[in-house]
């Protein structure tokens, strides 16, 4: 009888359910990891939109604009691979619980912002959430899945990650016009609560058996030198500075010596915070390169293209959003098809060209005029889109790709971290660079045009891209003075020359962002091996 018993129906259907159950958890892990991954990129994709209406509502510059997301792109860097240490040591599920729970907190806490400096110090505290979900997301389904399991879940995190792109312009755009900026915030909060739902009482525990100590000294440094950087390249872009000023020279020199520090103690710790073992494969080194390069160009590019579609070109927030469907749509269905080939085609032959194919979108962005109307945008945002969607789901499995699953905390800790660096920098370079240019060309043309006291106001507005509002103001304050034919003239006279500069600062910023596009697909084609990789299943395709 207990011979024949596993062949009795019944008990074979048990024990099918049996099965079915115990392999249950990993999925809702993917559940988990794709709602709060999700709401993450929601994030992101919905402020750049509303940045304008914050700027109007908020009477904020271009350098508190750059602020708002850089202060969540800081928090997020700094944390990430300390919140990778904690969650290998204490448990990545436990931290991306508490990560939920706080990026909730400052999700709330933005929405109920009444100034720009509250925003900012919401943004970073949103971000401390952020890192905690962040460093452990990857690191999760690299836990819970082997084999073309892995294959469909990255898949579905690349997916995932497309859809959050193409919607989230759309939708912040309805929030932000339909109801206010503050929606943007407040959206995030029943996301939050299905995502923390499913953690608690789906996903199970996995910890790193050798974790170490956080490397806290590791943490002080890098984030001093991570602050000090993003502090210097933001201050150079204000008009009374620029890159000669002495706040700038002695920021931007205090977080080399900073980094310098940091990179020394990584050597000395006992347990560093970055492995720089790590380094020595070279496929890990480009996806730290393509990490950096895809939010360093097109990604911090964006916020400069939606502050041209609503202040230069005057769409709204859900105008605007729907004009960057181009970009988002060719992103998620070119995703949904690189997810699919991540388990055939070798990694470097999706993340390499795709750069390219990002490179020639910008490229054809460029060569913006004075009076280009938003359809000039559509075929760049369309190839570009087309490059982001190849870069993303195969980038996701390279970051924890080369590294044993318990050491993958670190692994996408260390990816994600670069992925922010390349945020922060990049529109604080992009933006600093832009507003330098802008302001060079119309002191130079408005002096001895606008009365002397009005000349600063008017060159700052028009540094931060805001057009319209500019020739506005110039208007209303010439017509008190001489009349309403002298307010029309200065209003003509402040959008001529505020859009020529404006555009002529955005063709400038897209060149950059075009050679670090095309820059860094070299260099992951060079430094990216399918041997690299350590196997999880089925051998990978050669190439």
């Amino acid at each position: 009888m207990s011979h024949a018993a596993p062949h009795h129906a019944p008990h074979s259907a048990s024990h099918s359910a049996e099965h079915a159950s115990r392999r249950d958890p990993k999925w809702w892990t993917l559940a988990a990891v794709c709602t709060g991954v999700f709401m993450l990129l929601l994030d992101i994709t919905i402020v750049n939109v509303a940045l304008p209406d914050i700027q109007t509502k908020l009477d904020a510059s271009l350098s508190d604009l750059q602020w708002v997301i850089d202060a969540y792109a800081l928090s997020l860097a700094a944390l990430l691979l300390t919140a990778g240490s904690l969650a290998d040591l204490f448990g990545r599920r436990k931290l991306f619980a508490i990560g939920i729970v706080l990026f909730t907190l400052g999700s709330i806490a933005c929405g109920a912002a009444q100034d720009i400096t509250f925003l900012s110090i919401s943004r970073a505290f949103q971000g401390i959430g952020g890192a905690a979900m962040f460093a452990t997301a990857l690191a999760l389904l690299a836990s819970a899945f082997t084999g073309r399991d892995r294959g469909i879940a990255f898949g579905a995190f690349g997916a995932t990650t497309g859809v959050a792109v193409a919607i989230g312009p759309v939708l912040g755009g309805v929030l932000t016009s339909g109801l206010s900026w503050r929606w943007i915030f407040f959206v995030n909060i029943p996301i939050c609560l299905v995502a923390l739902a499913i953690t608690l009482t789906r996903v199970q525990e996995s910890h790193d058996p050798r974790a170490g100590r956080p490397d806290w000294f590791g943490f002080i440094s890098f984030s001093a030198a991570l602050g000090a950087l993003v502090f210097g390249l933001i201050e150079a872009g204000e008009p009374q500075r620029g890159w000669g000023d002495d706040r700038v020279v002695y920021s931007l020199a205090a977080a080399v010596v900073l980094l310098v520090v940091f990179v020394l103690w990584q050597f000395k710790a006992r347990d560093p915070m970055f492995d720089l073992g790590l380094l020595r494969k070279p496929t890990f080194v480009g996806g730290l390169f393509a990490a950096f390069g895809v939010s360093a160009s097109i990604f911090s590019l964006l916020t400069y293209l939606v502050i041209y579609v609503q202040n230069v070109l005057g769409y709204s927030a859900v105008g605007t959003g729907v004009r960057l469907l181009f970009l988002s749509g060719a992103s998620f269905f070119a995703a949904a098809a690189a997810g699919r080939l991540t388990e055939k085609v070798p990694t470097r032959w999706l993340i390499g060209p795709g750069f390219l194919v990002l490179g020639v979108g910008m490229v054809l962005l460029y060569g913006i005029q004075d009076d280009s109307s938003w359809t000039h945008l559509i075929p760049g945002l369309t190839v570009a889109g087309v490059g982001i969607g190849m870069i993303n789901p195969p980038l996701a499995s390279t970051a924890v790709g080369v590294v044993t699953p318990d050491r993958s905390g670190m692994a996408s800790g260390v990816n994600s971290t670069f992925r922010q660096v390349g945020i922060a920098t990049g529109i604080a370079t992009l933006g600093s660079l832009f507003a330098n240019q802008v302001t060079s060309q119309v002191t130079d043309k408005l002096t001895g045009q606008v009365p002397a006291q009005a000349l600063d106001p008017l060159t700052q507005m028009l540094a931060g891209g805001q057009v319209e509002v500019a020739s506005e103001v110039a208007g209303r304050q010439a017509a008190q003075a001489g009349g309403a034919d002298a307010g029309s003239q200065a209003m003509a006279l402040i959008s001529d020359l505020g859009t020529s500069a404006v555009v002529d600062a955005l063709n400038h910023i897209i060149v950059i962002a075009a050679v670090l596009a095309f820059a860094t697909g070299v260099l992951c084609l060079v430094l990216i091996r399918q041997k690299d990789f350590v196997p999880h299943g089925p051998t990978p395709p050669a190439g």
